[in-house]
């Protein structure tokens, strides 16, 4: 009999923000992780990346700025992406291993460098809203505008960089990562969303963006024929009327109820609402599947249908 298959999407609260934080944040992480493992589910993982590639985006515009003459140029996002998923991924696949041979099980853990196709006629190509990186003065901003960069104001407190988020259209390594799977092991893939890259002729092309990792998520789950997406984020359920004195947090909906809900604008743009689209996207590419979002802390007790929030194609 053949394992179910789950992708799990881990959010910023799974990782940390900075080196010190993440080490000890994955130690944690990994013992969930080793949980589904130990009860014989086949993982695949996805992980958010948004501090740390903000971080290195940082660190290399601040080495070029301060070594001008030293012939050090600014590194491009798809570069960072890349550099994220390496670092992000190597903490990862250290801790799993490690948790997993403390409980006797031994499990070969790869991360896979991953680039996704993106379509270069994506409309957020030309509204660009995703904020990367520190504040900077408007001295900075017009230096990152003359390099072809968009920037946008942060009130009261300066200018922030600004990159667009395409939709995801395919995942170019996908073949490997299906191998790998086919072997039993445990697959660390499409980090932060995914290096972005343009298809020009046999080259891809590194893009100035960033993907939302849930949507990489949900269209790494349909390629592997996954049976559940596992969001993991800040709260432990979806809730209609967010921050309102109406909050009303919902343990279960269908697909048609979580699209009249999109409708209704119950969704934040960067937050809920991404989640909710991959859902519904990965549910219905298949009959028997589910999609659940909820906090790291209720990722156990919500396979079993006791917490979190669970989308299923029918009540």
């Amino acid at each position: 009999m053949s394992k179910k298959k789950i992708v799990m999407a881990l959010g910023h609260n799974a990782l940390g923000t900075n080196l010190p934080e993440q080490k000890a944040a994955v130690a944690h992480t990994a013992k969930v992780i080793a949980d589904f493992i130990q009860d014989d589910w086949q993982v695949a993982i996805v992980h958010s990346n948004a501090p740390q590639i903000g971080m290195i985006h940082t660190a290399m515009n601040e080495l070029c700025k301060n070594h001008v003459d030293e012939g050090y140029t600014p590194a491009p996002m798809s570069v960072c992406s890349a550099m994220s998923q390496g670092y992000i991924g190597y903490d990862l696949q250290s801790g799993i291993r490690s948790e997993l041979l403390k409980r006797g099980i031994y499990k070969p853990v790869s991360t896979i460098l991953t680039q996704v196709l993106v379509d270069p006629y994506d409309d957020s190509f030309y509204h660009p809203v995703k904020r990367i990186g520190r504040i900077m003065t408007r001295e900075e901003a017009d230096l990152e505008e003359a390099r072809g960069n968009y920037v946008a104001e942060v009130p009261g407190r300066g200018f922030q960089r600004i990159v667009s988020a395409p939709k995801p259209v395919s995942i170019v390594e996908i073949d490997a990562i299906r191998a790998l799977l086919d072997a039993d092991q445990i697959v660390i893939s499409c980090g932060g969303g995914g290096i972005p890259v343009l298809e020009q002729g046999s080259r891809l092309k590194g893009a100035s963006a960033v993907i939302e990792k849930d949507l990489v998520s949900g269209l790494l789950a349909r390629n592997i024929d996954a049976d559940v997406l596992m969001i993991l984020t800040s709260v432990d359920y979806v809730t209609l009327n967010y921050g309102t004195p109406d909050e009303e947090p919902i343990s279960s909906m269908t697909t048609d109820e979580a699209e009249e809900f999109i409708r209704q604008g119950h969704f934040e743009f960067a937050s809920m609402l991404p989640k909710i689209e991959a859902s519904v996207s990965f549910i219905r590419a298949r009959e028997g599947r589910s999609a659940i979002i909820t906090s790291l802390a209720k990722a156990e007790e919500s396979i079993h249908g006791k917490a979190g929030t669970t989308i299923r194609s029918l009540p």
